[in-house]
């Protein structure tokens, strides 16, 4: 996890996404890179088209400062240096001059290893929908959602949401740099949250055989959702971070019946890392 991508918005969670980057950027000495994230049209839509344009264009300007701003006053506090030519390094760079869109950010995230967001709410100043879904769903890479709540360690006890899937795999190879830096690992199955695939156990032996410290653990929901059992385990364990496949059912069940991946992005309290 060398790159890390940090698309910078003015939001509640963002002081949190910034220290979450941070912490895995010292551990593996990577280079983080931010850039602003154009507001969404509602902010600036008018009557009048030519308003339209003349206002949004302000509002892409002052956010890039705002967010410009916000990332490099966050670096130079935290002692992190300036990115200089050559190999990557615990650093930090903000080459673009403009805003860009959501659609720019699933795209340049394919060259990143990671892709650090915050969690998105309903509320204005929570982080928005849009830029998770690009991330998740155009980059191809992993992406670790972030709580308001600035995380102090990361990566030390590890929770994995195992059910057996395609995207389960994707995430816990993804994450396997992390895994291996952590103290404890424990792989987990909810009790009818599993797709035909790998049994818990061999998920736990397949990450054994990688030099994680993979323990696995089954359990029964009772009256909880599997996301729900997912969050209580991570609770209960003290984890520090969840590792989930993103959206194992389709996305129109999602959207209509909730899931586990919708669930744990609504609920979690502590970093998620995610891919599809």
């Amino acid at each position: 996890m060398k790159t890390i991508l940090i698309p910078t918005e003015d939001h509640d969670s963002m002081p949190a996404v910034l220290e979450a980057a941070r912490l895995i950027a010292r551990a593996f000495d990577s280079y983080m890179e931010g850039f602003a994230v154009r507001p969404a049209v509602g902010t600036y839509v008018t009557i009048e088209p030519v308003s339209s344009l003349a206002i949004s264009g302000a509002f892409d300007g002052e956010a890039a400062t705002q967010s410009r701003e916000l990332f490099t006053n966050f670096m130079q506090k935290a002692s992190v240096p300036r990115a200089q030519p050559g190999p990557a390094a615990f650093s930090y760079g903000w080459p673009l001059a403009e805003a860009a869109d959501d659609a720019f950010l699933g795209s340049y995230g394919r060259v990143f290893d990671l892709v650090v967001l915050g969690r998105p709410g309903r509320e204005p100043q929570n982080p928005r929908m849009a830029p998770l879904e690009a991330a998740l769903f155009e980059s191809g890479k992993p992406v670790l959602i972030v709580p308001p709540t600035v995380p102090r360690v990361i990566a030390r006890k590890v929770l994995i949401a195992w059910n057996g899937s395609v995207e389960q795999a994707h995430t816990n190879a993804f994450a396997m740099p992390l895994l291996k830096l952590a103290e404890e690992v424990t792989v987990l199955a909810v009790e009818g949250g599993m797709t035909p695939g790998p049994s818990v156990e061999q998920a736990a032996q397949h990450l054994r055989r990688n030099g994680v410290k993979a323990e696995a653990l089954t359990v029964k929901p009772g009256s909880l959702s599997t996301g729900e059992a997912i969050l209580d385990q991570a609770a209960a364990l003290g984890c520090d971070l969840v590792v989930k496949g993103a959206f194992t059912q389709s996305r129109l069940r999602q959207m209509m019946f909730g899931g586990a991946t919708r669930h744990i992005l609504a609920k979690a309290t502590l970093p998620v890392l995610m891919a599809h």
